[in-house]
Order: C-alpha cells, then structure tokens, then sequence
C-alpha cells in the first residue's frame, strides 16, 4: 500500500501501543469531561486490569509527592513501568510547585518507563471516582505495570481513592495537633499502610503509637482477610523508611494475589461496582434532565423547596413517577 495511503492508527491502536501524546491526549479529554471519550475507552477496557493500582492519600503538606517521587524511583530500580495520576494541585507533577520538585518532574519525565499526568478535580458527577477511574484503564491499556494515584487530600476525594486503589497508602505527619483527629475520620478504615512522613520530627513516636492504638481498636475489620495493616516511619526527603514502604506495597500486592487471587478479585469487584454505579448516575442524571426539559425547567420548584412549600424528598419520587410512568411504584 502507497504511504500516502496507510490508514493512520486509531487512537486507542496507538495507546495500546504506548503512544504517550495519544494517552496525555485521551486523559485531557477525559478530565474535561468529553462525553465522545467513551468508545475509546471501550476499546481499551479489554487491555487494563493487570496493574498494581497504588492511591496515596492525606492532608496537605504531609509530603506525598516526595513520598511518590520516591516510591516511582524504587519501582523503576526493580524494572516496572509506572504511570502517575496526580490529582493534587500542590503536587510537584502539576508543574506549579516549588522549582525542586519540578526539578525531580523533570528526571522522570526523561524516563520512558514513566508516564506522569495531572488531573483536576472539578466537582462534577462521580468526581475523583468516575475521572480517575478513566485515567487508570488508560495508563493501565498502555502497559504501565504501577499505576500511583496522589488524590487531593481534602475531603470525600481522600476516602474515594479505595475504590480506584488496589492497594491504599494514608500518609500523616507527626505535629498535627491532635495526629489521629487528622485521618481518623474515614481513612483509617481505608488505609492497606499508614505512613508517619516527617519522621524526623518531635512527636513521631507518638503519632505511631496513637495509629497502632487505632488499629487494634478495629482489629475485626481485618480478621479473616490476612492482611494486617502496616505503620511504616519515613523521612521521604532524606529517603528514610522508602524502602520498607516499598516492600510492604510488593508484600501487599503479593497478598492480593495469593490463594488464586482471591483478595484481588474481591478489590477489583469493588472497583468495577463503583465505576458502574458511578456511570449510571451520571447517565441516568442527564437523561433525566434532557426529559424534564433540563434544570432550568425545575427553578420554580426548586423555588418551592427554599420556601418549604414543597419537600425535595416527595419532589423526587414525583419526578421518577413521572420519568418512568408510573412505573417506579
């Protein structure tokens, strides 16, 4: 066939085959919001599923992306491929960090084997859930072996990250106040590993103490799953503790795959419920709106519910009568 005349590769040919600026192109579009992503996502489902999926998660200024910027080097001394999801918009994979991290940006960005991609979140359907989840079947179809989730550390944001991550890292700080009051609420339900950074500083020991404190208190959530969460102390800008919190995330991924594969499957079950549960709402949300004549249709009884004259629970069971026909019961 004349050259002039070669069928150029679709995009997802072209991720699948690794095609950087396809990838960074498609996740654009993804954290966009472009609804025209969705048939090259399809595509491209068949090729994910097979990498280690690691979300990082804490305040801000608990040093995450130092944590991560470690981590990815130590993947890469062993040969795994990663690629970086960083959806917090202090992270040096933002560019908009201080000129150290860019400097540390700029090494991996060298380094073929890394694929690193900053991602908003914009407060739309699904949030950090439905986008990320996007983002890590593409980097996922390219081929990357570790897929390293930063979220944002404020919020709903920090406990979604179970359900993008196989396995979950909290990252806290000794000198918080109150160390525990700072994770306590969701994460430590979450947490595979919780990471004391910063261990350098006054208090670290007792930051450790208060975590393993709360871990034995919720020591029945772990029976049975053969996995007891670990407490790791790091000094990530000094590269202190990095390599026990690289072999406890092996030894956690090792875990996950024992046994046939038993505990992976149970993660990734969990995963695609979200992802699925997520895309409905989405979808049945905006279809919902187009047949009601969208939201602007539903300013005066929107109007009606500021002023008590109507309830938003009744509202809705009349509104899904009323798409559905009667049907809803």
């Amino acid at each position: 066939m004349p050259r002039n005349l070669r069928k150029e590769a679709s995009p997802a040919e072209k991720i699948i085959n690794g095609d950087v600026r396809a990838a960074a192109r498609l996740i654009r579009r993804i954290d966009d919001g472009d609804r025209e992503v969705f048939p090259v996502l399809t595509t491209l489902y068949p090729y994910s599923g097979k990498s280690h999926v690691i979300g990082f998660t804490g305040a801000p200024g608990v040093g995450k992306s130092t944590l991560v910027d470690k981590i990815v080097t130590k993947f890469r001394r062993n040969g795994r491929t990663v690629g970086v999801l960083a959806v917090d918009p202090t992270s040096p994979f933002t560019g908009g960090a201080i000129l150290g991290d860019r400097v540390r940006m700029q090494n991996h960005s060298l380094d073929e084997g890394v694929f690193i991609r900053s991602m908003a979140t914009r407060g739309s359907f699904g949030g950090l859930t439905r986008s990320t989840a996007d983002a890590i079947i593409v980097l996922e179809a390219m081929g990357k072996e570790v897929v390293i989730v930063e979220t944002v550390g404020v919020g709903q944001d920090e406990v979604d990250i179970v359900h993008n991550a196989d396995t979950t890292v909290v990252v806290t700080v000794p000198g918080m106040g109150d160390d525990i009051q700072a994770i306590k609420a969701g994460l430590m339900e979450i947490g595979d590993l919780f990471v004391v950074n910063k261990a350098d500083r006054e208090g670290a020991a007792r930051a450790t103490r208060e975590l393993q404190f709360m871990l034995d208190m919720s020591a029945h959530r772990f029976r049975g799953a053969g996995w007891n969460p670990r407490i790791i102390e790091t000094v990530a800008v000094k590269d202190e503790g990095v390599d026990e919190l690289y072999q406890a995330l092996v030894d956690h991924r090792r875990h996950l795959e024992a046994g046939g594969g038993e505990n992976l499957r149970k993660v990734r079950k969990d995963r695609v419920t979200n992802q699925l549960l997520d895309l409905l709402k989405e979808h049945l949300t905006e279809r919902a709106l187009e047949k009601l004549g969208g939201l602007e249709a539903l300013n005066g009884t929107i109007e009606e519910i500021v002023e008590r004259a109507k309830d938003p629970y009744r509202v809705c069971f009349d509104l899904v009568e009323r798409l559905l026909g009667g049907a809803s019961g």
